[in-house]
């Protein structure tokens, strides 16, 4: 049975508003799920890139009015746990939602629909049983080790674990939604509907009574995310089914997950990478100090979301071509470093101009971040010249080079963190970030080199590219 926006509006609407209405849900139908194309890739890439602005923009005014609501203590608490959450929650998909992307063009391209029916099935069941495991095994740790664990923190991080099977089932729609070339579908459920709910919960929970904390904050964002995801879930769901004649499932899920695991290192390590900073400033230092790090991270993700708007919209496309023409793959590999680097470039001069009146919004205090910026954007600005490079490298099965080019980084950093915080504070952070993310750059670009002849650095000349090694 084929199921639509359209379709929906006729069952639940009056039969004169539908026929009004159809128009324009169909035109939301063939937007979100518009089908793919030669120009797919870009188109993703765009509308990744216009939802990310968006994104910023929402994300930027809810985390300044919820750090006014709360004050710099109780919001570094809830920026702490709903990070660790992020994380978590990611990290508890196996990498089911990068290995989709990944299988999803192969089966279609190959007519392996029972393969692609039963990759769809399994990887839902897979990501919701161990990421719930995960969950309860995560409450019964933190509950024994609660002695050892500052008082202020645990019943948050008890209360934010709810969200993980929801964090992993949102990023593996995203994956699917992503591998059918759905940008809006993919992104805008993370990126914009869950931060508009949770700051749509936490006004109509002050609204009623309840004080602005951080527990207050982490029950609005578990409202929000069981809410986002489980729509996705629908709306994905029915979609797929509409693309996908009904038929026979083949479910591999050993040779599925020992594609997996290496994606799963690298996306663990990846994540780790990205949030590293935040969790060691928690582990060293104050709320009030992980409340200032965060807004001065959180105004720099302006220029971070080219870099993954750019990934979002090219990892199915690498897929493609990696089945396909090396010459194709090469010439495309180095035209998304282009669109990675000079967008960042542009950013961080807009960023580093209006930094220190932006973070002034977060409340008094916030502002002791903004030197900060200065070094960090370093970082920021040489992972964007050598464009998504660890997407290429995963989606051309050299995952594993990957992974070990991710964890050597992730070691950097927290050797770093752990030599510099203490002694340096909020300064010996932001250099372990900027000096490890340079690392990572560069170590990436020269892993795409040797594994696939491709250089991916926006100041060399190009290379044919040459058989995989």
């Amino acid at each position: 049975m084929r199921f639509s926006a359209a379709t929906t509006a006729e069952r639940l609407l009056p039969e004169r508003l539908a026929l009004r209405l159809r128009p324009v849900v169909e035109r939301i139908d063939a937007v979100v799920f518009a089908p793919g194309e030669r120009g797919e890739a870009g188109r993703m890439s765009l509308i990744a890139f216009g939802i990310r602005i968006v994104s910023a923009a929402i994300a930027f005014v809810s985390q300044v009015l919820l750090a006014r609501w709360m004050g710099s203590f109780e919001y570094g608490i809830f920026v702490l746990v709903w990070t660790t959450m992020i994380i978590a929650g990611s990290i508890s998909g196996f990498g089911f939602h990068t290995t989709v992307i990944r299988f999803i063009p192969e089966f279609r391209e190959k007519n392996m629909m029972a393969e692609l029916r039963g990759v769809l099935l399994a990887s839902r069941l897979f990501v919701l049983l161990v990421s719930t495991t995960i969950m309860f095994a995560a409450m019964l740790a933190l509950w024994l080790l609660s002695d050892h664990v500052e008082p202020y923190y645990v019943i948050p991080f008890m209360l934010g674990m709810f969200c993980l099977p929801m964090v992993a089932l949102s990023d593996l729609l995203q994956g699917m939604a992503r591998a059918h070339s759905w940008a809006i579908a993919a992104l805008a459920p993370t990126y914009l509907t869950r931060p508009i709910l949770i700051l749509v919960f936490m006004v109509l929970a002050i609204a009623l009574g309840y004080p602005a904390n951080a527990k207050v904050a982490i029950c609005a964002t578990i409202l929000a995310t069981y809410a986002t995801t489980l729509a996705q879930l629908v709306s994905i769901t029915a979609h797929v089914d509409r693309k996908l004649p009904p038929g026979p499932r083949n479910i591999h899920l050993k040779a599925w997950l020992a594609v997996s695991l290496p994606i799963f290192l690298v996306e663990s390590f990846f994540y780790l990478l990205t949030n590293a900073d935040v969790l060691m400033v928690g582990m060293y230092m104050q709320p009030e100090d992980v409340a200032v790090y965060f807004a001065t991270v959180k105004t720099l993700a302006l220029v971070h979301f080219v870099y993954f708007a750019v990934k979002a919209g090219v990892a199915q496309r690498y897929a493609q071509f990696t089945h396909g023409d090396r010459e194709k793959l090469a010439d495309f590999a180095r035209e998304t470093v282009a669109w990675t680097f000079w967008p960042s470039l542009l950013m961080a001069i807009v960023v580093l101009a209006l930094g220190e009146p932006m973070l002034a919004l977060f409340g008094p205090g916030f502002q002791d971040g903004y030197p900060l910026l200065f070094l960090l954007v370093i970082g920021v600005v040489a992972r964007a010249a050598v464009g998504p490079c660890e997407s290429l490298l995963t989606m051309s099965g050299h995952q594993n080079a990957c992974a070990v080019v991710i964890a050597l980084t992730l070691a950097l950093n927290i050797g770093l963190s752990v030599l510099l915080i203490p002694r340096f504070g909020l300064w010996g952070a932001a250099a372990a970030t900027a000096t490890s993310m340079a690392f990572e750059a560069t170590a990436l670009s020269f892993t795409a080199w040797r594994k696939l002849g491709i250089r991916m650095a926006i100041f060399m000349p190009p290379l044919a590219s040459r058989r995989a090694r």
